[in-house]
């Protein structure tokens, strides 16, 4: 059985894709703290922890930290308990507090995705001190501290070009120096099933160089559907099923559409409307066939030029929280269990399943 641990974990997008593949998988741990900030020494905090005899107490520690500093609610812990089997002991609040070698060597695939981070750069000697206190050093931490098998690290592609190529430049010669093969490149969603110009640098790194030399990156494939064909309108909830780890319509029959997503007209004219040169991209467009990358603060409005809008009954809306989620590559069964604010962040933030499914059927040789 899999033993998978997962950082920034939101969603679960590699839970749902090992799910989707039907391959037997055991949570280790899962790491997630819903963007709750909270101000403490992170250092002297960490220091603490690591003198802790068990997992538990390290874990119960670092969680009661949150329920002092801060009376918000993880609602992505909600989420993620309400869709994965994990036992409670094993789903910590933050990755900054988190000891790693307590799983070392119990990992198999160590999954995460970090805010992208500018780095000082010393000339090409950027390395773990240059990235210190940002979240990809954590990520980075935590691969050296447990060793797993395999590791999978996700982030917008923009993180290439990032601080003129130096935030690159360090997370390069960091990975350099956690003794791992690994290779990278960008994959977009709509070239592995989903309707969704989604671009995404992907890492995958292998303690084992026999399976490193075995890897590669996988190919695009036709795009069968449409964002349309993924619509509530077109294909009523629990329509859209997984079988075969493909994403497949059962039926193609729609529902009603709840009038909380039109647009007043009010609210039209903004939307479609261009922006200043500076603000956003000049085109307006909605009804696409592959929806825009979905944003985090979808659940805002923003201008048709960077957010996703559709058309039904002649009249323009939002897209609902279950369509967006659908566009990440959940199907139906996933249980949506949060406010809809909560929820369109919650699928901007995920990874694409589908692109994960790709990669996973190249990493086990589709086991």
């Amino acid at each position: 059985m899999l033993k998978l641990a997962t950082v920034f974990s939101g969603i679960g997008a590699i839970e749902q894709a090992l799910k989707r593949m039907n391959m037997e998988y055991e949570i280790e741990f899962a790491c997630d703290n819903g963007d709750i900030d909270i101000d403490i020494d992170y250092k002297t905090e960490l220091n603490k922890i690591k003198q802790m005899g068990s997992v538990e107490e390290k874990r119960v520690y670092a969680n009661n930290i949150y329920k002092q500093k801060s009376r918000k609610t993880n609602f992505v812990e909600i989420s993620y308990k309400a869709n994965y089997k994990i036992n409670n002991n094993n789903f910590f609040y933050d990755v900054k507090l988190l000891d790693g070698t307590d799983f070392k060597n119990k990992i198999d695939l160590f999954v995460g995705g970090s805010p992208c981070q500018s780095f000082s750069v010393i000339g090409s000697r950027g390395g773990f001190e240059d990235a210190r206190g940002t979240l990809f050093y954590e990520y980075a931490r935590l691969v050296r501290e447990i060793e797993p098998k395999v590791f999978i690290y996700e982030n917008v592609y923009g993180v290439l070009t990032h601080d003129k190529g130096n935030t690159w430049k360090v997370m390069q010669n960091i990975f350099n120096k956690l003794g791992y093969y690994y290779k990278w490149q960008i994959l977009n969603a709509k070239d592995y099933g989903i309707p969704q110009g989604r671009r995404r640098l992907y890492v995958i790194g292998f303690k084992n160089k026999s399976d490193y030399d075995k890897f590669e990156f996988p190919k695009p494939i036709k795009l069968k559907y449409t964002m349309q064909d993924f619509l509530i309108d077109n294909t009523k909830e629990g329509n859209l099923v997984s079988k075969n780890s493909k994403l497949i319509i059962t039926e193609k029959k729609g529902e009603k559409v709840d009038e909380k997503y039109f647009l007043s007209d009010k609210l039209k004219k903004y939307v479609l409307s261009p922006g200043t040169k500076n603000f956003m991209h000049p085109e307006a467009e909605i009804n696409l066939p592959i929806a825009r990358a979905l944003l985090s603060t979808q659940g805002n409005t923003h201008r048709a030029s960077v957010n996703n809008y559709v058309t039904t009954d002649g009249k323009i809306r939002a897209l609902t929280e279950r369509e967006t989620h659908r566009l990440m590559g959940f199907p139906d069964d996933y249980k949506i269990v949060v406010s809809k604010a909560q929820a369109y962040k919650q699928s901007g933030n995920s990874i694409v399943v589908d692109v994960l499914i790709a990669i996973l059927n190249n990493i086990y040789g589709g086991k």
